[in-house]
C-alpha cells in the first residue's frame, strides 16, 4: 500500500512537470526538450483520515452484525444495536447533503433546496425503521441506504465532488448493507419476539 502512494505521488508530480517528462525528444547536443502530455493527472488521494474514519464506520456493523449471528442470548440486543446503528448512520449519510447544500456555490437555488429537504429525509426514515419489526427495519434501512447512494451520485453528476466520495460511499453502503442484511436474516432465523 506504501509503494502504491509512493507511485501515484510520483505520477502526480510528473503530471505537473516537476520529475521526469512524459515524452523527451534527444537531439545531437544532448539537449531534452520537454514534451507536456494531455494526459489528466491522477485524481487526489483521499485523506487517510478519511479512510480510517470510513472504514472504521463499519467496525461496529460487523461487531454487531456478528454478534446477532454469534451471541447467543444476547444476539436480539446485538441485532437491535444493529439496527440502531444503522438508523444513526444513515441519519448521518443524508445530512452531507446539508452541507453541500450550505457549500456548493454552483447549485441552483432550486436544486439547493432540493438538498436541505432531502438532507432530513433518511433521518426521518431511520426513525420510523426503528419502530418496525427487525427484518423490516433491517430492510426499510437496506432500500435508505441505497436511495441516498443513488442520490449522491445524482449530486456527483451535477457537480464536482472529490474523486474518491463516489467509491468510498459506494464500499462504505454496500458494508453497511452487508451487516443489515446479515442481522435481517439472524433475526428472521430466530423467529417472533
Amino acid at each position: 500500500m506504501i509503494v502504491a502512494k509512493r507511485a501515484r505521488r510520483q505520477a502526480v508530480q510528473w503530471a505537473f512537470d516537476t520529475g521526469p517528462p512524459a515524452a523527451t525528444v534527444c537531439c545531437a547536443n544532448s539537449f531534452h526538450l520537454r514534451i507536456p502530455t494531455m494526459a489528466r493527472p491522477p485524481a487526489p488521494l483521499m485523506p487517510s483520515i478519511v479512510a480510517w474514519l470510513g472504514y472504521g464506520g463499519l467496525l461496529p456493523f460487523a461487531g454487531l452484525a456478528a454478534a446477532a449471528v454469534l451471541g447467543g442470548d444476547y444476539a436480539p440486543l446485538a441485532g437491535h444495536g444493529l439496527r440502531d446503528y444503522g438508523a444513526v448512520i444513515l441519519s448521518f449519510v443524508g445530512a452531507i447533503n446539508w452541507g453541500f447544500a450550505m457549500t456548493i456555490g454552483t447549485l441552483s437555488e432550486r436544486r439547493r433546496t432540493e438538498l436541505w429537504i432531502w438532507s432530513v429525509i433518511p433521518a426521518l426514515v431511520a426513525w420510523v425503521a426503528l419502530f418496525l419489526l427487525p427484518a423490516t427495519s433491517s430492510a426499510v434501512l437496506v432500500i435508505g441506504f441505497i436511495v441516498q447512494y443513488w442520490q449522491d451520485r445524482r449530486l456527483a453528476r451535477e457537480t464536482v465532488l472529490p474523486a474518491w466520495f463516489i467509491p468510498l460511499r459506494l464500499r462504505l453502503t454496500i458494508g453497511a448493507i452487508l451487516c443489515l442484511t446479515v442481522g435481517a436474516l439472524a433475526a428472521s432465523a430466530r423467529g417472533p419476539m
